[in-house]
């Protein structure tokens, strides 16, 4: 599997090589450059199918060149002890319960598979590798659940100060050993440019082995292409519409990519928080990344999504290309507390923000085009936006065994300054 760069197609690099680099050299994302098609690997799945068959498969196909089928086991079975759960929530719409994972958020698939893709790897000789990510939330969380422990592994994380939650703080910075939380004065964008800047730094980057767990990196992105294939194979019928909750863009793009390799898709549904820029891309032609605002949907705060780079190469960078598979939405905090508060007195179903920003998309959607099937993703567990979910609803939603466990624990974490000096100077300090 041959991937190239967004920035220049000549930057190329095999999977097992791309992980480790995260980041291209020039600075773009790795992205599948061959022409993929898949239509005879989904041809062996039913709603019958197993997750991690599913998810073996696809592996097994998409790194046949670098691994045998056997590897490709090795890195499912060890990524996943957990899978999706789709839920029938009002007529025409499924909720994909992406949160029954060790942290409870959707992001444990891609996390849960790069680190045992790494593991597989770094067993055939490569000696360390220091994974430097930046999370508005949940990314973090996964990362650093899915890393801990895993042998020549160290994890440095970066999040905004007072914009995640606070037991979304905790899973980043309670863990300890190899994972290592630094708590930025400043914003998602801030951190996610501190780490895009350390990767720009070739002699850094060398010197420390970095890599990247974010969506930035193929080997999270990749897997999280599994849950639509499975998805679409319990839905049967009509093919459905997708909605995705998007900060990112990790997501969503995961799911284009699936659909793009064959998997029978009608359309999807990019829906976004006051967070906007790419809803009103699609809508005008112009897109025009900026600062994030602070929402109730704090994971999909972000200004300038990393992979919308990912999405041009797809589409050739031609608008009228995006909007024939995708179409944009925007939620406002407003309209967010509104959707989760009737969609509990309806059904009895507790929502996280993200999710009732996905589902509230998807009724619209569904209103304009005619009531097609909608599947929307449920990214996270309610549990991590207790204090949303309670000034929404008065409701303390019930913890998860993986979160409470949590609220106990110290706090172990270095404030610092938005300055990528920050990052290097910890890593002199540290390794």
């Amino acid at each position: 599997m041959v991937l190239k760069s967004t920035r220049n197609e000549n930057a190329s690099a095999q999977f097992k090589e791309a992980i480790f680099i995260g980041l291209a050299p020039d600075g773009g994302l790795y992205y599948p450059a061959e022409k993929i098609d898949f239509s005879d690997v989904y041809g062996k799945f039913d709603s019958t199918t197993p997750f991690n068959t599913i998810a073996t498969e696809l592996t097994a196909a998409f790194l046949k060149d670098e691994t045998d089928r056997e590897g490709a086991e090795r890195i499912v079975n060890r990524a996943f002890n957990f899978e999706p759960v789709l839920a029938e929530v009002g007529e025409g719409i499924q909720v994909l319960e992406l949160f029954h994972g060790p942290t409870c958020a959707f992001k444990d698939f891609g996390a849960s598979f790069l680190a045992s893709s790494m593991e597989e790897f770094l067993n055939e000789g490569k000696e360390r590798a220091i994974i430097l990510t930046a999370t508005s939330g949940d990314t973090g969380s996964a990362v650093a659940r899915a890393f801990y422990g895993k042998k020549n592994i160290d994890v440095v994380i970066l999040y905004p100060s007072g914009r995640v939650s606070p037991l979304q703080e905790k899973q980043l910075t309670t863990l300890g050993g190899n994972i290592h939380a630094l708590e930025v004065k400043g914003s998602f964008d801030d951190c996610q440019r501190m780490v895009k800047e350390a990767f720009g730094n070739a002699s850094l980057k060398e010197e420390f082995s970095l890599s990247s767990a974010n969506s930035i990196n193929i080997g999270r992105l990749f897997p999280q292409s599994f849950y639509y294939v499975w998805a679409r194979m319990q839905q049967g019928g009509e093919n459905p519409v997708f909605c995705v909750p998007s900060g990112n863009f990790g997501n969503i793009t995961a799911g284009l990519y699936a659909a793009n390799w064959g998997l029978p898709v009608d359309h999807f549904v990019a829906a976004t928080n006051a967070n906007k820029v790419v809803p009103e891309f699609l809508e005008n032609g112009v897109y025009s990344p900026r600062a994030s605002v602070t929402t109730h949907s704090n994971a999909m705060d972000v200004g300038a999504p990393s992979n919308f780079e990912r999405m041009e190469m797809l589409y050739n960078k031609d608008v009228a290309n995006f909007r024939k598979q995708i179409h944009g939405d925007w939620v406002s905090d407003k309209e967010t507390e509104e959707t989760m508060s009737r969609i509990h007195k309806e059904y009895g179903y507790l929502m996280c923000p993200h999710t009732a920003v996905g589902y509230l998309a998807a009724e619209r959607y569904r209103a304009k085009v005619g009531n097609k099937p909608v599947i929307t993703l449920s990214t996270a567990h309610p549990g991590k936006f207790v204090e949303v979910v309670d000034d929404v609803l008065g409701i303390k939603p019930e913890l998860p065994p993986e979160l409470s466990s949590l609220l106990n624990k110290e706090k172990k974490a270095e404030l610092v300054e938005n300055k990528v000096e920050e990052i290097e100077a910890f890593l002199r300090r540290n390794f």
